[in-house]
């Protein structure tokens, strides 16, 4: 294939499959990673079907084994609440499980790219932080999670699988609406085990991930324009970088770069490591109360701090780029699927792709496919691709100059019309003014007076409405013409005006925490938990007054380690003054109250001496 002499660009007769191949992406995995893109058909032959049923039993429907697309997809009936599932992994026993566990551990000393966490993972959170994810850790208990030695299990099946046959398998593609043309490419992974292998938020079987390609049609040939990866909870324009953004994205040839983070497979467009928050499940009215508490420490004392809520517990995203690399000219090489509406089981299974652990937040779910989500409900990403990434109020770039040229004709003809009918109402108005002003004195005529006063009033809200369009109007129009006049230049915005918060790496200089510190990060807890339970052992009657002072030195401790420590004492200065100050409030409330009513009277009546006097 040829290329626009100049930008790069490819003929709009190609096939759909030569248009995927062109644009595929080159994916670079971190270092340890267990699980890549796969084909569907693989992993559904090596799956068994289950049906999860509304009095919490569940049902195997197809045993592994005999499981085939065709069976995947026939019709069954089922009650509301119902949730039709794959199992990749059978229950495991406890025997099964160990040797499953050891056998894992041995195949990854063995791997050529292995994982190391690095300096600084622990310690860069900070202890609140840490006790959120103990918090969050805890919840597990609680609620469905899937079992360590299932991850150990699948990542022997699907390394099984690989030395019978190694493919690496990306399902496109291509869409055409708005005048744009979308390329997909979804991936497919047995297992995402994010939680089990790289210390992150959860784990579950399957996982769905997507990266689009966005298009325009000029003189024949078809030119990227943008890129859209999907990444954990960034939405619309967030997730999209223009293809001349050479900040964020990386191009071998035509092939966007995307960085895997590790065991979440979530995209990005640089190499590093992410931090990931999840908010911990509180009930709305705790977290409305928690968010105007942040806004009192922000605003009214002045003191810094996030802006998101403060119950989020931390977890990092290697997407360090430094393993297996995916794509044209790497280490290995795409094998395209493509699919459709016409492929089966994309449009007739509206079941999860893995194991249903009856999670109440779905983080240990499985998801379902790429056209439906975890409800059977239909997914955005499929049936609007544009609106995935906020494209879907922009036109492609040929489109956008003759639809701002027919906008400008528009509005100055609009303005016309505008100028013609205010001059003819206000002359109307006038004339009603005037009959208006000639009907005082004269009360035989109050009730006509009543009436056109009416009338006036109606018509005098007509021209100042048709006054403010005008208005208006000149302001859009001079918008209008200035960007008419910026697009025949040939000038273009800034490729990131668009974006609101992009996902950015963790500084390295945020990372580098010594050994002391991190030490410090791995037993603080620990020993906090150890010191309140000695305290409630040996001093139960001083045990809150211990507590505090005991985690006041905890922080401060920490603060030392971390080099934070004048912030951290200007924040619990700050604290213990709040809270001396409430006490005081609570004990001497009656002279408080008195001493302000009293100090009100007097600004009071100085207002009112000054007024007097002037």
């Amino acid at each position: 294939m040829s290329s626009s002499p100049d930008q790069p660009a490819i003929p709009s007769t190609v096939t759909d499959l030569e248009l995927l191949r062109a644009f595929e992406p080159v994916v670079r995995f971190t270092g340890g990673e267990q699980f890549f893109p796969m084909d569907v058909e693989r992993y559904v032959r090596a799956c068994s079907l289950w049906l999860y049923h509304p009095d919490d039993h569940d049902e195997q429907v197809v045993r592994e084994g005999e499981l085939t697309i065709d069976k995947l997809v026939e019709p069954r009936a089922a009650a509301f609440g119902s949730v039709f599932y794959l199992r990749f992994v059978h229950p495991l026993g406890l025997e099964e499980s160990a040797r499953a566990l050891a056998s894992h551990q041995r195949r990854k000393r063995d791997q050529k790219y292995r994982f190391r966490t690095g300096l600084g993972r622990l310690a860069r959170g900070g202890l609140v932080p840490r006790l959120l994810d103990a918090l969050f850790s805890a919840s597990l208990l609680l609620r469905g999670r899937v079992p360590k030695a299932t991850a150990a299990v699948a990542a022997l099946e699907y390394a099984a699988m690989q030395e019978r046959q190694e493919r690496y398998v990306y399902h496109g593609r291509v869409v055409r609406d708005g005048g744009w043309t979308i390329c997909q490419y979804w991936f497919f992974f047995a297992y995402n085990n994010w939680r089990s292998g790289f210390h992150g938020v959860n784990d579950h079987e399957s996982d769905w991930e997507l990266v689009n390609v966005y298009l325009y049609e000029q003189d024949g040939w078809l030119v990227p324009e943008w890129v859209a990866y999907a990444s954990h909870d960034f939405h619309g324009a967030d997730l999209r970088r223009r293809w001349d953004d050479t900040t964020d994205l990386t191009l071998v040839g035509l092939h966007p770069v995307v960085y895997a983070g590790a065991g979440s497979h979530a995209s990005y467009f640089k190499a590093g490591e992410y931090q990931a928050d999840v908010p911990l499940p509180i009930p709305e009215r705790l977290r409305e109360a928690l968010d105007a508490l942040g806004r009192f420490w922000r605003r009214t004392l002045g003191q810094a701090g996030p802006r998101d809520g403060p119950l989020r517990a931390p977890f990092i995203d290697f997407a360090r780029g430094d393993g297996v690399s995916v794509g044209p000219g790497q280490q290995r090489e795409w094998t395209p699927d493509p699919i459709g509406e016409t492929t089966r089981w994309v449009t007739q299974y509206r079941g999860l792709w893995g194991l249903y652990a009856q999670d109440p937040i779905s983080g240990e779910n499985a998801p379902a496919g790429p056209m439906f989500n975890r409800d059977g409900s239909p997914r955005p990403s499929w049936f609007d691709p544009l609106g995935f990434a906020e494209l879907d109020k922009l036109p492609p770039p040929p489109l956008e100059l003759e639809l701002l040229e027919a906008d400008s004709a528009a509005l100055s003809a609009r303005q016309g019309e505008l100028a013609a009918l205010i001059s003819r109402e206000a002359a109307s108005l006038q004339q009603l003014g005037t009959r208006l002003e000639s009907m005082e004195g004269s009360p035989h005529l109050a009730a006509e007076h009543e009436r056109l006063a009416s009338q006036v009033a109606q018509l005098a809200a007509k021209v100042k409405t048709l006054r403010r369009e005008r208005s208006q109007n000149e302001a859009v129009l001079e918008g209008v013409r200035r960007r008419v006049e910026r697009l025949r230049s040939g000038r273009r915005d800034h490729p990131r005006a668009h974006i609101r918060h992009a996902a950015e790496p963790v500084p390295r200089a945020q990372m580098r925490f010594g050994r002391a510190a991190e030490l410090w990060a791995a037993v603080s807890l620990s020993l906090l938990l150890v010191g309140v339970v000695a305290l409630i052992q040996f001093a139960p009657e001083d045990a809150w007054a211990g507590v505090v002072v005991l985690l006041i030195a905890v922080v401060v401790g920490e603060s030392i380690l971390r080099g934070t420590f004048v912030r951290t004492m200007n924040r619990i200065a700050v604290i213990l003054a709040l809270v001396a100050t409430l006490i005081l409030f609570v004990h001497f409330w009656k002279s408080v109250l008195i001493g302000g009513l009293i100090g009100l009277a007097a600004f009071l009546i100085l207002q009112r001496v000054r007024e007097l006097r002037a």
